[in-house]
């Protein structure tokens, strides 16, 4: 055989391509960007679109008329007033508190660095409800509090420590910390630790080198940070109700009440429109000064040359007075101390651990409570007892909302995945232009304030006849769950070495055998430990239950909050001990399939 011959028996190039060329056509912008596109448009512009429109739209013509209702009284300007109140001081603290948290973590080896983020993470998921009924127990005339100081003699009657302001911060914070810390982390854990190690070997000291080299580094994380707990917390209903009082009472509190109770949809669209209105400008000011990139952990997209020269000096200044400051203080120091200083010193370790048993403790304060033999819920527990567990195990009511929550829970974490996967590998793999934008589009549902999208998903249901109905409850929760596949399915896809995919396919793998047999295999831990976020996420929702879900069809949230607002009781705690047990299985999973994944 001649080498002409030879020549013609082997595949031509431009042939080459032509087998993976159907699977490149169907992994397509278009095709990847569809199914989550289509569930967004439909489960969440469409619904809060309409929701608004009933703002300025009564059925007959266009109106103002709500909004003349909503500023012709003063009552719901002070509503607003408290809420930015509660909102901006729970920032506060959130930030302050969970900088030395995330310093520290950010500064350890990955295996110290997995202990202290597990007790975070195992903070960040656990229900809402289980974390604020705690402080109802720790705060509570008869609590653990004041029967501490009357038992030390400190006080001789209990104090009124509840339904205050104090007590919707001191909850709040704990509420929303983790989520400070875990916003920090990501931009701290891609500072250059050189750089600091370069100020000192050219003599900077410890106080100036941590306040003019470490911290502006760290400050599109901080602002980040205070960014997602502000808007968090202004939509926040749960804690202001169970421990505030009248005078705390948020702008959500009053959608629940035009809702449920008045049924006056308009007005409730108004006070949407306005809560949001207030979010897209906290929006529009953070992006004008630090830039919203810093939201995925990247650095600011505003340089110096976007502050004025004036706003620069004082900035400089403040940080000069404060590394100065701070080591004056460090000069105080003995000189053994002095020196723990050039790492993470004693003091800070103290710090963070007192902190994070914040954090925790009073979950686990749940855990003697929920075997009291009492009836009432008092400090210290007066003997053992599972009969409150038996009586979950014997309530209908109780069985069938943990049943409904599992299967939606099953069923969101499914979908989310089959949605927010493929939007995950367009996002980091693929050559479409406006990624920016599509990611501004996914992580909507975390924007957008839960209320409003429970309000207009209940509204849009209400149309449909989906209020109750399970399918109705996991395309409601696959909206909220989707970004964080999305968040956890690019982290892995970022770590992946697509060389593999293109080795297997040099040797004649067709793109479905690629697919299954190295990818998927390689990639599973990150599915998995994206499937058990969005199960989590779903197994706590709260919010689109409260409108979504009722009688026998209600969920473990919606049924816990009904019980904890009629009584409070140790099934309460029996209730909460299994939460709280349940989560740190799923966080250890999801941890040990975090990182099995980076491990391959």
């Amino acid at each position: 055989m001649n080498r002409s011959a030879l020549i013609a028996e082997q595949p031509r190039p431009d042939a080459l391509p032509q087998r993976p060329a159907r699977w490149r056509a169907w992994l397509r912008p278009g095709a990847m960007s569809a199914p989550i596109v289509i569930l967004l448009l439909v489960m969440l512009v469409y619904p809060v679109g309409q929701l608004l429109l009933l703002s300025v739209h009564n059925g007959t013509g266009f109106t103002l008329v709500e909004y003349k209702r909503l500023f012709a009284s003063s009552v719901y300007v002070d509503v607003l007033l408290i809420t930015l109140k509660v909102s901006l001081w729970t920032t506060f603290f959130s930030v302050l508190t969970g900088y030395p948290i995330a310093y520290l973590i950010s500064s350890l080896t990955r295996e110290r660095k997995n202990r202290l983020l597990f007790w975070v993470l195992l903070s960040f998921w656990t229900s809402f409800l289980v974390r604020t009924f705690a402080w109802v127990v720790l705060l509570g005339r008869n609590g653990v509090i004041n029967q501490v100081l009357m038992g030390l003699g400190i006080i001789d009657r209990p104090l009124n420590l509840l339904y205050n302001f104090s007590a919707v911060i001191v909850g709040m914070v704990h509420a929303l910390m983790p989520l400070a810390v875990l916003t920090m982390l990501s931009v701290m854990e891609n500072i250059d630790r050189r750089l600091p190690s370069a100020a000192a070997t050219l003599g900077a000291r410890p106080g100036t080198v941590f306040w003019k080299v470490y911290f502006p580094l760290s400050l599109p994380g901080v602002a980040a940070g205070a960014l997602m707990v502000f808007v968090t917390a202004i939509g926040f209903f749960i804690t202001p109700t169970l421990l505030g009082g009248r005078h705390q009472t948020m702008i959500t509190q009053l959608i629940i009440d035009q809702v449920m109770q008045a049924l006056n949809w308009g007005f409730a669209g108004a006070i949407s429109v306005l809560l949001l209105a207030v979010v897209l400008i906290v929006f529009l000011i953070y992006d004008r000064l630090v830039g919203l990139s810093t939201m995925a952990g990247g650095s600011s997209a505003r340089g110096p040359k976007h502050g004025s020269g004036f706003g620069r000096k004082l900035g400089d200044f403040i940080l000069t007075t404060l590394g100065n400051a701070t080591d004056f203080v460090i000069g105080l120091l003995p000189k053994r101390r002095r020196r723990a200083t050039v790492g993470a010193s004693l003091s800070l370790r103290v710090v963070v651990i007192l902190l994070l048993v914040f954090l925790s403790a009073p979950a686990f304060l749940m855990i003697p409570l929920s075997f009291d033999s009492a009836s009432g819920l008092a400090w210290p527990p007066h003997g053992f007892s599972l009969q409150w567990y038996r009586q979950i195990a014997d309530s209908p009511l109780w069985m069938q909302a943990i049943t409904r929550s599992m299967l939606v829970g099953i069923g969101t974490g499914i979908l989310s995945m089959l949605i927010g996967t493929p939007a995950a590998f367009l996002l980091v793999r693929g050559g479409m232009k406006g990624k920016a934008a599509m990611l501004a589009f996914v992580l909507a549902p975390i924007v957008v304030p839960r209320m409003i999208i429970a309000v207009g998903v209940f509204y849009f249901f209400a149309k449909i006849g989906l209020i109750g109905s399970a399918y109705g409850l996991v395309l409601a929760h696959t909206v909220v769950a989707v970004p964080y596949v999305v968040i956890t399915m690019m982290a892995v896809l970022r770590n992946y070495d697509t060389r593999l995919d293109l080795a297997a396919q040099s040797m004649g793998a067709r793109p479905w055998a690629t697919l299954r047999r190295v990818t998927f295999p390689i990639l599973g831990a990150g599915l998995m430990s994206s499937f058990l976020f969005a199960f989590a996420t779903s197994f706590d929702e709260l919010t689109i239950a409260l409108f979504s879900s009722g009688g026998l069809s209600t969920t473990l949230p919606k049924q816990f909050w009904d019980e904890i607002t009629m009584q409070i009781s140790p099934v309460i705690a029996s209730v909460s001990t299994c939460l709280f047990a349940f989560i740190a299985v799923l966080i250890w999973v999801a941890d040990r399939l975090r990182r099995r994944s980076l491990a391959s």
